[in-house]
């Protein structure tokens, strides 16, 4: 529709009225067939149809009914139909239903007058109004607060047309004498509202006036003052001292909605400690006394807006905000331990780590469905927090080794890569993380997890006895030799469907694809990365260990990693064991185990045959216990390790720079003004308007005011839309928020002549939507106008917005029309640049289901230069450690990562690779959830990747 709405009626889609049909209904004397009559007619009106023929009809029908319904019903169709004409002059008929309002307005029936009083505020023009103003007052008077509630709510709407201080010349002071005297609390806010929006020195007047009252007035008229404090210390902010008092004041009203408001009101109006400490003891008591979700997730976003801006204040209140942990909804959890995971410090890490103990402990009783997802967060925190201050690891790292058999694969991957980390980073450690984990690793039933234990037994078994405890749990772990009997392989040849059946439960193909670290693909035998069923056990096999049940259902990459960690058990017993017969009696035994892996991937017991690269692993083991050497001994014993180290490094100086890119602010100007608060006059302020007084200087002198957009930037953003010889220029300067885009369009008259009914027509392409249709204006010779079109964004897709400019000229008799430039709306507005763990990165990477597949095809020709080119153009962030980056190998892997404004993620894996004439060839592959962002973006890549701007 082109014109306003400002009703809307629900109705059921079927053949409609005919117009005929609804005028016999209403010139009836039955009133239900008038009243299906009446909202036949208003459906067929706001779905764009006239009806002039049943105007008349309805005056005399249906004017004169004494119905309520019919009365409503009435007052919604005269909203709707067309009362001016063309020129803007109001239709004579209309005279007609003046009368039947005046008599409304003084009808005995209160809701006749209260809903008569509400058409009067929807209503705009003034030869309607006027003669009812007498008794539009008059209703100010009514003994029943509907009727009054409304009638000041219409004296506002009257006041606030463009000649409505004419009409009604003494209505602020009539509303404050009604304001002083009345006792309703709905009448009393609408006339608070009145005094705010027409005459705001009365409403400051009066909110001073009762300053000791506010905390006892209603909750919609303290809402009400909290948006005119709003307003005012906005226009006025040297005024704000004296209205951050009636805050406070606030902060103790019983109603949830009030205190929110003054909690978001107080942060944004003052700066001091005691005022910022205020809002946030009040958002942690609405977290605790609010039962909806949606609340707390909304409170949990304010305080994690006050944590960035003030962090000092927030540290003290930590323990508060971890009560909320008790709520069993996830996305609460989660978004409270991001919260406080960023306010440990020395003096509260013990207090923090001990409530992440209980809770972890209360995993294990609850039957909660969503306890292995929560434990798994939990982990995550507590290894944050070890990293943080490695003197907590010791309280925690042996509660969560318990957790290195739990049924959630994940969580327990966690457990297994913070215990790796903690053995490495405290040394003290090691000989109890050692001995716990011979002590559980019977318990792991998952391959991953398997994996990266033993790589820790492998290495950091140092002492005689950890070795042989090493060597003996995963001889106990793999049961008895051989893994099936020779004699039985003839019949499991005759019986392989029985057996895959069998071994169906878990079994995954060992040709199975996986993500590696850099994000290309390989070949990995694995078992499905879920927990364990009861494994199938081969005919043969004597004990149901963890390892000989991985084993059995074909995942030979962890037997390859089995062999090697058993390979530098035994080349370090070599060096702890001075009896030579029990350091050969060792290697004969992890030979035997090794060759009996061997033998079980290439027989026809299992459905797969061993994979090539665990295959030539498990050989290069065995070749090396059979012939050992200095420089091979010290890659197995010492490279490894060294590798990890440097890795850890790596990790913990890519944090630190983060930290300190985070901490580099802004700074002010060399001739930006100072006022030093000692030489200020301190009479009349209270301790909080000091405090703000204070910390107001220390923003202007630190330059954490919010400065203006530079000039450049903005000038990079008009966009012409019209050429210098047409007869209108016309330019726009594109606003991007994360929901909408505004466009700010300057229309000049290039002409002598007055341009009329000049219209600025907009259509949108891709997930835009024009939010109003701007109007027709007239422009005069060599003027221009400012027009402002409001668009809004439902997705992270580029878009295109494109139009012309319609207008009349007095010297010709068609409507002139200039067809503007597209704007196109860019991906990079709504992309910035994000970072997730790599497990999340593989996750995502494997769920989502858009991949858009770009080919390299660029003049540049260092892999470093195009990965950093790619980077800038698409402003993302780069995963990949910059250590794994250095080398030139002629070959280069990364992934990049970044999430839109609507919280969609992007995930981008580059692989490029140099020829013999210099050239990169290889592929950029994108993937998202959703089809516009993985589209647009590979767009933006292919547009960009050449190395032009």
């Amino acid at each position: 529709m082109e014109k306003s709405c400002s009703l809307l009626v629900h109705f059921d889609k079927g053949t409609p009225a005919l117009a005929n049909e609804i005028k016999e209904a209403l010139e009836g004397n039955d009133v239900p067939a008038k009243i299906d009559a009446m909202k036949k007619a208003i459906m067929l009106l706001l779905n764009g149809e006239t009806l002039p023929q049943l105007f008349i009809t309805i005056i005399r029908y249906v004017l004169p009914s004494e119905d309520h319904t019919i009365q409503k019903l009435l007052l919604l169709y005269l909203e709707i139909i067309e009362k001016t004409d063309s020129k803007g002059r109001v239709l004579p008929e209309m005279i007609l239903i003046c009368q039947n309002l005046r008599n409304n307005l003084q009808h005995p029936n209160e809701y006749l007058r209260g809903v008569a009083l509400r058409f009067l505020c929807r209503l705009n023009e003034v030869d309607i109004i006027e003669p009812l103003i007498p008794s539009i007052m008059s209703n100010l008077e009514h003994r029943h607060p509907f009727v009054r509630r409304n009638a000041i709510l219409a004296v506002m709407s009257v006041y606030k047309l463009p000649h409505g201080e004419q009409l009604l010349v003494d209505a602020p002071e009539k509303i404050e004498n009604v304001l002083t005297t009345e006792q309703d609390p709905s009448a009393k806010r609408n006339a608070f509202l009145m005094l705010f929006q027409c005459a705001q020195e009365r409403a400051i007047n009066y909110l001073f006036t009762h300053f000791d009252r506010v905390s006892d007035w209603g909750e919609l008229l303290q809402m009400v003052v909290l948006d005119l404090i709003r307003k005012v210390c906005r226009a006025n902010k040297a005024e704000k001292g004296r209205y951050i008092k009636i805050i406070i004041s606030l902060l103790t009203s019983p109603s949830a909605a009030v205190t929110y408001e003054c909690a978001g009101t107080l942060v944004s109006l003052s700066s001091a400690p005691s005022a910022i400490r205020a809002a946030a003891n009040t958002y942690c008591q609405l977290l605790q006394s609010q039962s909806d979700n949606n609340v707390k997730l909304i409170v949990l976003d304010r305080l994690n807006e006050l944590k960035s801006s003030h962090k000092d204040v927030m540290v003290d209140m930590i323990m508060d905000v971890l009560r909320v942990l008790s709520s069993p909804n996830l996305d609460i959890r989660r978004k409270t331990l991001d919260i406080v995971l960023e306010l440990i410090t020395p003096r509260n890490i013990n207090e923090v780590v001990l409530t992440l103990k209980k809770e972890v402990v209360k995993t294990q009783s609850g039957e909660l469905e969503k306890n292995g997802e929560y434990r798994q967060m939990l982990i995550q925190a507590i290894h944050s927090c070890a990293i943080k201050f490695p003197e907590v690891a010791s309280t925690v790292v042996h509660l969560l080794m318990d957790f290195l058999g739990d049924s959630n694969v994940a969580s327990a991957n966690d457990v297994v890569v913070f215990v790796r980390e903690i053995i490495e980073t405290n040394p003290k450690l090691r000989v109890s993380i050692v001995t716990r984990l011979l002590d559980t690793f019977y318990q792991i039933r998952a391959a991953r997890v398997c994996s990266c234990a033993l790589w820790i037994i492998g290495e950091y078994c140092l002492s005689l006895s950890e070795v042989e405890s090493g060597i003996a749990t995963i001889k106990q772990c793999l049961g008895d030799l051989p893994f099936y009997s020779v004699s039985e392989e003839s019949e499991a040849t005759d019986t392989s469907k029985k057996t895959q059946q069998a071994n169906s439960i878990t079994t995954v193909s060992s040709r199975r694809p996986a993500v590696l670290a850099d994000g290309t693909y390989a070949t990995q035998s694995a078992a499905s990365e879920t927990a364990l069923s009861p494994p199938t056990i081969v005919q043969g096999s004597l004990a149901t260990g963890n390892l000989r049940s991985l084993l059995l259902t074909g995942d030979f990459f962890l037997g390859a990693v089995v062999a090697c960690t058993l390979t530098k058990l035994i080349l370090r017993l070599e060096e702890v064991q001075p009896s030579k017969i029990e350091v050969n009696k060792a290697t004969t035994d992890a030979l035997l185990i090794m060759v009996s892996m061997l033998q079980l991937g290439q027989s026809c017991v299992l459905p797969y045959p061993i994979d090539n690269d665990s295959h030539d692993r498990i050989v290069l083991c065995v070749r090396l216990l059979c012939n050992t050497g200095g420089e091979v001994r010290k890659i197995w014993l010492s490279s490894c390790r060294e590798s990890f180290v440097n890795m850890l490094s790596d990790k913990q100086l890519r944090e630190s720079e983060e930290i300190k890119a985070k901490a580099q602010i802004s700074h002010a100007q060399p001739d930006d003004l100072i006022d030093f608060y000692h030489l200020k006059s301190r009479r009349g302020m209270s301790q909080l308007e000091l405090e703000d007084e204070v910390q107001d200087d220390l923003k202007r002198a630190t330059g954490e005011f919010v400065k203006d957009e530079n000039d450049a930037n903005k000038l990079s953003r008009v966009l012409q839309l019209t050429g210098f010889s047409d007869p209108v220029y016309a330019e726009a300067y594109v606003t991007v928020h994360h929901y909408d885009i505004v466009l700010d369009v300057t229309i000049i008259n290039r002409t002598k002549e007055t341009l009329q009914n000049l219209c600025l027509e907009l259509a949108t392409m891709g997930d835009l939507k024009l939010v109003e249709r701007p109007q027709n204006y007239t422009l005069a010779p060599q003027s221009s106008k400012q027009i402002k079109a409001n668009i809004k964004v439902s997705s992270t897709e580029t878009g295109v917005i494109f139009g012309n400019i319609v207008y009349e000229a007095s010297n010709v008799l068609d409507r002139t029309v200039i067809v503007l430039n597209d704007i196109h709306i860019d991906i990079m507005d709504y992309i910035s640049p994000a970072v997730c763990s790599e497990a999340a990165f593989r996750t995502m990477w494997a769920e989502f289901e858009w991949e858009n597949k770009v080919a390299v095809n660029t003049v540049i020709q260092a892999e470093k230069e195009f990965l950093d080119h790619i980077i800038k153009s698409t402003n993302m962030k780069c995963l990949t450690a910059p250590s794994a980056l250095e080398s030139e190998c002629g070959f280069l892997a990364a992934n990049l990562y970044a999430k839109s404004a609507f919280g969609e993620d992007a995930l981008v894996n580059l692989s490029v690779e140099k020829q013999s004439d210099g050239k990169l060839s290889g592929y950029i592959r994108i993937r998202s959830k959703t089809q516009g962002i993985a589209l647009s973006l590979g767009d933006k890549i292919t547009l960009k990747q050449k190395g032009g701007n």
